[in-house]
């Protein structure tokens, strides 16, 4: 068993934005653990952005172009946001939480507070156009990391002036994508890496859970060095980091997806992100599920919408992931209908979560699993071994929305 610690994340809700088995790696199976958990209830936010679909579609349409200095988060209707401590005595600066990128960054609403542990490094933070710092860095009592990189915003740019609610980012995506960030280093770690590093944690894993929108427990928990057994139904099971370019940057994995029994993606690349909200496919998939279903396209939203009749004909979508298929009920295919006007859709419309990547598969990120499959499956992130790993949880087959 893997010792972990836990974090709990607020699940934002913003009213107006933005596995299978592997014939390499066999399932972990589930063990007891021993975390603190800290349960905060979705929180409705008037920040952000109507076109959510447009918005997703642009952050996955730059992770393609391996931008991933210019990637912005903020276009995601559900977020996790973390109250993480800077400083000694500590500042606590209210954080996006992104497994799409990996530097650490403040300042978009809240000024950085220097103490004596702040460390100018010198070099020149070009994520959001500021400097870099090392700085302590609190999560909890248990969990403290010292001399962690720190971006600090000192000019507004997109990025910064986007963060209406949170103060910055925590990037949880794999180290290689600070490259290029800091203008002194060829590379930064990451939060997860120091964690390591500094013998906090006896492995660089990373667990996300949090529960549909819609649920009455809906509430976001990170497990740092393992995972919290208590909130998956089975095993965990691991798939190594696709090998295929730009996915493999990310938490990259290879999937197929098929409709009932209708294949509408082959096995291709694309990658786990917290930081998109909706499921999108490539295009060419996209047309294959649109027309599978009968589907509208809305043009306010730019969502597929269905009637009800067409709803109760709704067949699962399948998801293979190493030799494992996860089914994404009808139910879940759909976005919480109490919550419509969120992403500026009307209140008797059922809007469907698939979303079109905007590029033909082939492309090196062909789909991408975001909030709307990710409330559904726990997954892990686990850089020690290079893999993802998905399993199942209470709220797999719920019918809430």
């Amino acid at each position: 068993m893997v010792p972990s610690r836990s974090l709990s994340c607020i699940l934002a809700l913003p009213a107006l934005a933005f596995l299978s088995l592997s014939a390499s790696a066999l399932p972990h199976a589930r063990v007891a653990s021993s975390t603190a958990t800290l349960k905060l209830a979705v929180r409705i936010n008037s920040y952000g952005i109507k076109n959510v679909a447009a918005a997703d579609r642009a952050r996955i349409q730059t992770l393609q172009a391996r931008g991933s200095s210019s990637v912005n988060a903020t276009n995601a209707v559900t977020i996790y946001t973390a109250d993480i401590g800077v400083g000694s005595p500590a500042t606590y600066y209210t954080l996006l939480v992104d497994t799409g990128s990996s530097n650490t960054w403040i300042g978009a609403n809240k000024a950085y507070q220097k103490t004596s542990t702040s460390h100018d490094t010198g070099g020149i933070f070009a994520y959001v156009l500021g400097e870099e710092y090392t700085d302590t860095v609190t999560f909890n009592s248990d969990l403290v990391i010292d001399n962690q990189s720190i971006g600090v915003a000192t000019a507004f740019s997109y990025l910064t002036s986007g963060l209406d609610g949170p103060d910055g980012i925590l990037g949880l995506g794999p180290v290689d994508l600070t490259q290029g960030t800091v203008s002194n280093a060829y590379e930064v770690p990451t939060v997860t890496d120091n964690l390591y590093a500094q013998r906090k944690i006896s492995s660089e894993v990373l667990g996300v859970f949090f529960a549909p929108a819609s649920s009455n427990d809906s509430s976001g928990e990170l497990t740092f060095g393992g995972y919290n057994a208590s909130k998956i139904t089975g095993d965990v099971n691991y798939v190594p980091i696709t090998s295929t370019s730009p996915a493999n940057t990310y938490w990259g994995i290879d999937q197929s997806i098929s409709y009932g029994d209708t294949v509408i993606l082959d096995e291709t690349a694309g990658i786990v992100d917290t930081g998109t909200t909706f499921i999108l496919i490539a295009s060419d998939a996209f047309d294959k599920y649109q027309s599978a279903t009968g589907a509208t396209l809305d043009e306010s939203t730019e969502l597929l919408t269905i009637t009800s009749e067409q709803y109760d004909q709704l067949s699962s979508l399948y998801f293979t992931i190493g030799g494992v298929t996860y089914e994404l009920t009808p139910n879940a295919q759909i976005w919480p209908r109490s919550l419509n006007s969120a992403i500026g859709g009307t209140t008797d419309s059922i809007y469907l979560v698939i979303s079109s990547t905007g590029s033909s598969s082939g492309s090196g990120l062909d789909f991408t699993n975001g909030y709307c499959f990710l409330e559904r499956f726990y997954s892990v992130y686990d850089t020690t071994n290079s893999r993802v790993g998905l399993a199942t949880t209470e709220y797999t087959n719920a019918t809430t929305n």
